[in-house]
């Protein structure tokens, strides 16, 4: 059985001879699990695929212990799509989408006019930090490019690509001064590192591994390749926290819920269907304080 390690991961470099970091992934099973969920035309397919190479970028990029949310939301053809990631790297994602209004050359416009993106993160410990910006980009790439710029205040670049079967991404970022501390020479080095990178294609990364991507892109460059950090697609969901949403509804209303649907609650997660089934006597049990871990023994 093949290593997801050996096909979902990110990888860092950094330039020797410039203050820029460059980042890169490459989600193969975990973007395959995401897909099996669900039947996703393949522009969704590929957006969804384009916002978990984002989601893992930028789990390398920022320091917390927690979870990174991205959320794309419209009032197009697909009002949302979602990734969660956590800094153990463990993914998950979904979308939601009217397949009748989706086109095979649709645009993110198309998909998603006057969209917004929310990235938000949810430390163990410490301030919830959201940051929302327009999908103002002809891409997802151009998208997460203009938040980084916009709200940052760091220069910033993004390149996304998802065909269906694999989700890759490239992500330089300028670093404080520190090679460079002459202005000028600073822009000119992130000018032509950029300029470099603008020249990759969608093939060449969603088909060449790393090392022949960066010494296609940057041959003429110093720059040190640092080891893989892997990623899997691991959903979050449990009983534990279905059984939380109910206690969230109080008492009567969980028992109401339990008559309405003849005798069971069904609670599905729609990041990865698993079902977790609920009768009266786990919701009395749940509300006594008897916690249900198990299901009820009055249910087979």
């Amino acid at each position: 059985m093949t290593d997801q390690a050996d096909n979902d991961f990110t990888q860092r470099f950094i330039f020797d001879d410039s203050d820029t970091r460059g980042e890169l992934v490459s989600l193969e099973l975990s973007y395959a699990e995401v897909l099996a969920k669900h039947a996703y035309p393949q522009p969704v397919a590929q957006l969804l695929g384009e916002l978990m190479a984002a989601a893992s970028l930028l789990v390398g990029t920022l320091k917390f212990d927690g979870l990174l949310i991205l959320q794309a939301r419209s009032e197009g053809p697909i009002p949302l799509l979602m990734i969660e990631c956590s800094s153990e790297r463990d993914i998950r994602g979904l979308a939601r989408y009217d397949a009748d209004r989706i086109a095979p050359d649709a645009t993110l416009a198309d998909l998603m006019p006057d969209g917004v993106l929310a990235l938000t993160i949810d430390p163990k410990q410490g301030q919830r930090y959201q940051g929302i910006v327009d999908l103002d980009g002809a891409t997802l790439s151009e998208c997460f490019t203009n938040y980084f710029v916009m709200s940052q205040q760091v220069g910033t670049r993004f390149w996304l690509y998802a065909d269906g079967r694999r989700a890759r991404g490239l992500l330089l970022q300028q670093l404080p001064a520190d090679r460079l501390k002459d202005e000028d020479e600073r822009a000119a080095s992130w000018q032509h590192i950029t300029t470099l990178g603008s020249t990759l294609t969608a093939d060449e990364l969603l088909s060449l591994d790393n090392e022949t991507v960066l010494h296609r892109l940057y041959h003429d460059e110093q720059v040190r390749l640092f080891d893989v950090q892997k990623l899997r697609f691991r959903c979050s969901c449990s009983r534990e926290r279905s059984a939380n949403a109910l206690v969230s509804l109080g008492s009567e209303d969980a028992q109401q819920l339990v008559l309405e649907h003849g005798g069971n609650i069904e609670i599905d997660c729609q990041f990865c269907n698993q079902r977790y089934l609920f009768d009266a006597a786990d919701v009395t049990q749940l509300f006594a304080g008897a916690g249900v871990d198990t299901p009820s023994d009055t249910r087979h």
